[in-house]
């Protein structure tokens, strides 16, 4: 049966959430699920922006059939080319001969290369600032390369001031009923989703974030429309000034993040005398330990917080093996403009260290705080003044 909800009057939301989902891509888990938005538009020509997974195949096209009421489809506008938005389009086509598929010319490509090769008379080719109307609606087209791959473009309705935004300002999550932003308490249950999908998904591609962010600051936008997640309708102005900040890979918050690799007990005690410290001195710490939090959150602590202290177990003579994955991850999304530190453990030769500081390192702006610290096996008390001495230069950093 059919489950939809008006987005304005003649603006539907025709998706779906799937919560039995356990990684997204693969790699991301999503505890609470997610959504794929579809949406439709019931003008003079009726026109579906996107498609959904194949997981909420049977719901989408019991909406279609439920929106389209026995019309035909004029237009079916395709943003992005991942399966998780693309993966019924085939169906949708053979279901209805007539629509016109929207798009530019790298999307087209993929849907030959994902699905299947339509006749060119079935494809109207679209490009930057180029229009179409369907009505009492005027649709504007903006290419959005790299954000988060390179085909990807966004949809401007004139008329109702509503952006179509791709997988921009997506969140992880089911919808669970709720539709719009103000439905749900946003900073309080949203925000952190908000912050990993945007780092995990965008992270990497500040610059071209920026570049669509320049974009839509041109326009009077009422509504967004993404992917995945909620309808703004309320937070447009919040969640356009966190993407702006953390596409400049500008902290949120004053404190230092904590990430650490402990495999006895040893280093984690390392950690907890500096974050004590660092709490006597007034500074706000968050601690993870990467064998227990996926590197997913970590990325997205990282651009939460201003500074970094790595700690590790040297393993194999490298860098623990989550540690390892949690460094690179995080030199992989590009992030920048941090202060850090470093902490090794090592029995008999401490490496872990030297190699994380090699990765962080190679990232932009990156200031390196101090030496690192080694402990053999177990914190004495040099160790302890050292941490201390850590605790103290973080502090007057973060304080300026």
């Amino acid at each position: 049966m059919y489950c939809v909800r008006n987005v304005t009057s003649d603006l539907i939301w025709i998706g779906a959430s799937d919560r039995r989902l356990f990684l997204f891509e693969g790699v991301y888990g999503v505890p609470e699920g997610v959504s794929y938005n579809s949406f439709f538009l019931d003008d003079e020509k009726t026109v579906i922006f996107d498609t959904v997974d194949k997981a909420v195949a049977s719901v989408f096209f019991e909406n279609v059939e439920h929106v389209l009421a026995g019309r035909k489809l004029d237009y079916l506008v395709v943003h992005h080319m991942e399966p998780d938005h693309s993966a019924t389009i085939a169906d949708l086509l053979r279901r209805h001969p007539e629509t016109t598929v929207v798009c530019n010319a790298m999307i087209k490509a993929m849907i030959g290369h994902f699905y299947v090769n339509l006749p060119d008379e079935r494809y109207l080719i679209v490009k930057e600032g180029d229009s179409l109307k369907t009505g009492k609606h005027e649709l504007v087209f903006y290419m959005a390369p790299m954000v988060h791959w390179p085909e990807v473009m966004v949809t401007y309705d004139k008329t109702d001031k509503i952006l179509f935004s791709a997988d921009a300002f997506g969140i992880f999550g089911a919808l669970n009923g709720a539709l719009f932003d103000d439905e749900v308490d946003f900073e309080r249950d949203c925000l952190d989703e908000a912050r990993r999908y945007y780092c995990n998904i965008c992270g990497k591609y500040g610059p071209q974030v920026q570049a669509l962010l320049k974009k839509a600051s041109q326009l009077e936008i009422k509504l967004i429309c993404p992917l995945h997640g909620y309808v703004y309708r309320s937070k447009i102005d919040y969640i356009i000034e966190k993407y702006d900040r953390w596409s400049r890979y500008e902290p949120e918050e004053t404190g230092v993040l904590i990430v650490y690799a402990s495999i006895y007990g040893n280093t984690a005690n390392a950690v907890d005398i500096l974050a004590c410290r660092l709490n006597e001195l007034g500074v706000r710490t968050a601690v993870y330990d990467v064998s227990m939090t996926h590197s997913s959150k970590i990325v997205a602590e990282a651009f939460r917080w201003s500074h970094i202290v790595f700690a590790s177990s040297t393993y194999n003579t490298g860098i623990f093996i989550e540690m390892d994955n949690t460094v690179r991850d995080i030199a992989a999304h590009n992030l920048q403009n941090r202060t850090v530190a470093f902490i090794e453990n090592g029995s008999w030769a401490p490496a872990a260290g030297k190699l994380m500081k090699q990765i962080i390192g190679q990232l932009k702006n990156i200031n390196v705080l101090g030496d690192i610290i080694t402990i053999k096996s177990s914190v004495k008390d040099e160790q302890r003044e050292a941490i201390y001495r850590l605790a103290e230069a973080l502090a007057e950093t973060a304080k300026k």
